[in-house]
């Protein structure tokens, strides 16, 4: 506190900073809610749609089996033969409260139906779809958990500002404040005495 200048000037330069200080504090503890109610809806919609794919799998992996039983294992092979088709993605970015939220967008080539139509159960086209639906549901679920990861490192770095303002920052103001009004009334007092003791001189 000794380095302070106890002046008016400083005085008003510190309520100003004060002000600004506690304007951003409401404004990142703003923010900070609002990401937090968007990355809580977000885990919701992530748990959701990794139930619903987790069910959609389980069963589409069943009716395989059973539709596949009596298939040799080449053919099986030939079903998901890597090079007949070519899945490209492309991330496009939106802006969520100031955080760029990625957007995947597939781009599917070529034709997964490379296999003998005559000699493969009549469901496995059916079966495949599903898995190439299913393809699509594990990219939505990537993007919405990797938006809730960057959410959260927002949050985190959003709440250590809103902490060191509130806990660290404005008390510091507030204090050097104090400081400064009472070292300006303590000159005001002492100024006071000496005007009285000038009158009582001038006045014998």
């Amino acid at each position: 506190m000794q380095q302070i200048k106890a002046t008016r000037m400083e005085l008003l330069k510190l309520k100003n900073q004060l002000k600004t200080a506690e304007k951003g504090y409401n404004l990142l503890k703003e923010k900070r809610d609002g990401l937090m109610k968007k990355f809580m809806e977000i885990i919701k919609e992530a748990q959701r749609k990794k139930e619903e794919m987790e069910k959609f799998l389980q069963h589409t992996f069943q009716d395989f089996i059973l539709s596949t039983s009596s298939m040799l294992p080449e053919e099986i092979n030939q079903i998901f033969y890597p090079k007949a088709f070519q899945i490209d993605l492309k991330i496009e970015k939106e802006n969520v409260m100031s955080i760029l939220i990625p957007k995947f967008k597939k781009e599917i080539r070529g034709d997964f139906k490379i296999y003998s139509q005559f000699t493969s159960p009549l469901q496995v086209e059916e079966i495949l779809k599903r898995y190439l639906q299913a393809l699509e549901m594990m990219i939505e679920l990537c993007e919405i958990e990797h938006s809730a990861r960057l959410l959260a490192f927002e949050i985190k770095k959003t709440r250590t500002r809103v902490n060191a303002l509130e806990y660290v920052i404005v008390p510091q103001i507030k204090q050097k404040i104090k400081f400064i009004r009472t070292k300006l009334d303590e000159q005001e007092r002492s100024e006071k005495i000496v005007r009285i003791k000038i009158k009582e001189m001038i006045s014998k």
